[in-house]
């Protein structure tokens, strides 16, 4: 299927929370760079309380909060575009409440991670594919499977995946195994059991070689920093485009630099994005929740001048 006609196929913000300097939500802010999002030609669906989002510095009311404003901008934009909440909970009880909180105000799916104790602990195979028996039972929404690292005791191995992809409520996997000696026997794999799935990567630092070698789009925070990039890099990928991707890496690759340093998406990269687009005046504040303390003067000053250097226009 061409990936134009694929709802879950394509390009997915995962989208920047915005906070006044109290850590209060910043209703307008939000609504704001939400409005900016929506009006990006070529875009799928906006991802809010992601990772990204800062989703775990949420309280449970403010994620279906986040929730309500995004749904509300999209559908004033009038563009069809998916709204998907990002879910994090340890039990799948709690899990499923939060699924029904984010259907309620206007999500179309939820980004289902997968238990963070796990992280720790570990989990039998019949716990991982039960949580998601689970929530497609009883919490009345479409999900997207957020796979973790490979290295992590969270992440689902192909066995896993392949029993979860059995749910019909299972629309689309975000891929973030970040092993690439498993990334294209993954995909296949799961292609041959479910031709309909849709298998996009979440690699922001692999993202043209995942796309090249298999990929039907990209749920990234990426794409919330610079969506038209972005949409280009995707969409030149998924047309067989090579020449047009590798001219789009030229410029995403100082910018992804900068952003990740070389390194996995994680907090201090969100950090350093929502710095940046504050920097260049497209972003209304850069705080972060606590526990994350704010990044020093030092540190916003070479996010500065790496900006200028690639010849963007700091306005902060």
């Amino acid at each position: 299927m061409n990936f134009r006609e694929q709802p879950w196929m394509g390009v997915f913000p995962a989208m920047l929370c915005a906070f006044h300097d109290d850590e209060r939500i910043d209703e307008e802010g939000l609504r704001s760079y939400t409005r900016e999002l929506c009006a990006v030609n070529g875009l799928k669906g906006l991802v809010c309380n992601g990772h990204t989002g800062e989703i775990m510095s949420l309280r449970p009311n403010e994620r279906a909060e986040v929730t309500r404003i995004v749904a509300e901008e999209v559908k004033k934009s009038g563009r069809r575009l998916k709204v998907v909440s990002g879910v994090a909970a340890e039990g799948s009880l709690v899990a499923v409440d939060h699924a029904r909180a984010a259907k309620d105000p206007g999500a179309d799916a939820i980004l289902l991670m997968p238990p963070h104790h796990w992280l720790r602990f570990g989990r039998s195979s019949e716990t991982a594919v039960g949580f998601f028996k689970d929530v497609a039972k009883d919490g009345g929404i479409s999900i997207i499977v957020h796979q973790y690292p490979a290295w992590t005791k969270a992440g689902y191995t192909l066995a896993e995946m392949l029993e979860i992809v059995k749910l019909p409520e299972v629309v689309c996997i975000k891929m973030g195994t970040r092993d690439m000696a498993r990334w294209l026997w993954d995909y296949e794999q799961l292609k041959a059991a479910r031709p309909d799935i849709a298998i996009i990567t979440c690699h922001d630092e692999y993202l043209l070689p995942t796309l090249m070698e298999a990929g039907d789009g990209a749920l990234i925070g990426f794409a919330g920093f610079a969506p038209e990039l972005m949409v280009k890099l995707v969409h030149c990928c998924l047309e067989g485009d090579v020449k047009g991707a590798k001219e789009a890496q030229k410029t995403v690759a100082p910018l992804a630099r900068l952003i990740y340093n070389f390194g996995e998406p994680g907090c201090g990269a969100h950090q350093r994005m929502k710095v940046a687009k504050w920097l260049l005046g497209t972003f209304p504040n850069p705080t972060f929740r606590r526990p994350l303390r704010p990044l020093s003067e030092e540190q916003v000053d070479k996010i500065r001048q790496g900006l200028q250097a690639i010849g963007l226009k700091t306005v902060n």
